[in-house]
């Protein structure tokens, strides 16, 4: 069976699409040295011979410039110090999270209150919150209930998050979107980390003031006590 041999693809030149050396394809490059230099527009072929007198790849950094910008350096390093810029990148990134709080409308009010309090904790964390209401058999005759338990909870979250999505049906399910709050996010972002305390020095005794013995003192006889002593051991 005939087989069509594919010549082998570096897998980091896979993954993140960077076309280098013979597999640039396209007629005329921008063609910059490893200092940083532009050497001009030329040939691709032109551009990979004096990568090779340097020992280094012709690496294509930016594909969608007319003509297609490459350079001369190390591709192994250049994919390193991308990684480690994707790598910072990602973790300034916040991810948003959306968190739900199911309620029932039979919830009563020490439930309510703690959920309620579950949403804006998690709005203040700068996560988003879906709070939903599932109906159960004939609570679909009753659907201003529900409406009433998400407004409320809306009334009661306050400037802490705002309204992305209105309540509204989806089956058997009344839902609400929240979203943090800009004010929210800038009092949150704007508050200083609280200074640790520093344990409090140790008290300094007090001085004692030095006092005389009174005059007055009952000094013991000291004949009386030998003459006991001397009593006993007989």
């Amino acid at each position: 069976m005939w087989r069509q041999i594919i010549p082998p693809i570096d897998k980091r030149s896979a993954k993140s699409f960077i076309r280098t050396n013979e597999r640039i394809r396209a007629r005329e490059v921008r063609v910059i040295d490893e200092n940083g230099e532009q050497l001009g527009v030329m040939a691709p072929f032109e551009a990979l011979k004096m990568a090779r007198e340097k020992s280094l790849d012709l690496v294509e950094i930016s594909p969608n410039a007319v003509p297609p910008v490459c350079k001369i350096q190390d591709y192994g390093k250049y994919l390193y110090e991308k990684d480690k810029s994707d790598r910072a990148a990602r973790k300034k990134q916040k991810v948003i999270v959306i968190k739900e709080v199911k309620f029932s409308v039979t919830v009563d009010e020490h439930d309510y209150v703690t959920k309620k309090n579950m949403a804006v904790r998690f709005l203040h964390d700068g996560d988003k919150v879906k709070a939903s209401l599932r109906f159960k058999g004939r609570q679909m005759a009753h659907r201003d209930l529900g409406y009433k338990i998400i407004n409320r909870l809306i009334l009661d979250i306050g400037d802490a998050g705002l309204v992305e999505f209105m309540p509204r049906m989806e089956g058997t399910t009344l839902h609400a979107i929240l979203a943090p709050s800009k004010k929210a996010e800038q009092q949150q972002q704007a508050a200083p980390a609280a200074p640790k305390k520093a344990a409090p020095a140790p008290a300094a005794p007090a001085p004692v003031a030095a006092t005389s013995a009174p005059e007055t003192a009952p000094v013991a006889d000291p004949v009386v006590a030998s003459t006991d002593a001397v009593t006993v051991e007989a």
